[in-house]
C-alpha cells in the first residue's frame, strides 16, 4: 500500500493519550462527534492541519498513557493517511493496528519531516519519503497490512467468519 501525504508535525516525545483525547469525552462513540476533541488538552490548533491528506508525524514514545482508542478514531475521522513517528507506545500502535490506522516507526524520517513536507510510505517495502529523500523503516507485517487493508480488526475478523 502506498500513503501520501502531507505531514502534520506534532513535536516533543512522551505525549500521553490523556491529554490527546481528555477523559471528559470518552462518553461519546461516533468517531465524527470525537473530532472536535482531538488534541483538545495539547493543542486544539492542530485539528486545523487535519484533513484527507495529513500524515501525522510524532516525536519518541507517542501515544502513552491510557488505552483511547479514541485518539485512533478521532484521527481516522478526520482523514488522517497514517503515523509516522519515532518510536510508539505498545498500546497507541496496537490500537492503531486493531483500528486499521497504518504506523510507522522510522526515526530518520521523523526528524527530517517539518510541518507540510510531503510523505510518501510503501507499506510494504517500509520505504518512507520526505520531501525527495528516502529513509528505510523495516516493512509492516503481512498480517497486519490485511488488517489495514480490510479498516481493522473487527472488520477482518468479519470477513473471515462469513467465508
Amino acid at each position: 500500500m502506498i500513503i501520501e501525504g502531507r505531514a502534520v508535525v506534532i513535536a516533543g516525545d512522551d505525549l500521553d493519550t490523556d491529554v490527546m483525547y481528555p477523559g471528559a469525552y470518552l462518553n461519546i462513540d461516533d468517531p465524527e462527534q470525537m473530532k472536535p476533541y482531538l488534541f483538545e488538552g495539547f493543542d486544539p490548533s492542530l485539528r486545523d492541519e487535519l484533513g484527507d491528506d495529513a500524515v501525522i508525524v510524532t516525536g519518541a514514545n507517542f501515544g502513552i498513557g491510557s488505552s483511547r482508542e479514541h485518539v485512533v478514531q478521532a484521527m481516522k475521522a478526520w482523514g488522517v493517511q497514517g503515523v509516522v513517528g519515532k518510536s510508539f507506545a505498545r498500546i497507541f500502535r496496537r490500537n492503531c493496528v486493531n483500528l486499521g490506522l497504518p504506523v510507522l516507526e522510522c526515526l530518520d524520517a521523523a526528524e527530517a519531516a517539518q510541518p507540510g513536507s510531503r510523505v510518501r510510505i510503501d507499506t510494504g517495502t517500509g520505504a518512507v519519503d520526505v520531501d525527495g529523500r528516502t529513509f528505510q523503516a523495516q516493512p509492516i507485517p503481512e498480517l497486519v497490512l490485511e488488517l489495514q487493508a480490510s479498516g481493522g480488526l473487527v472488520p477482518w475478523a468479519r470477513e473471515r467468519l462469513r467465508a
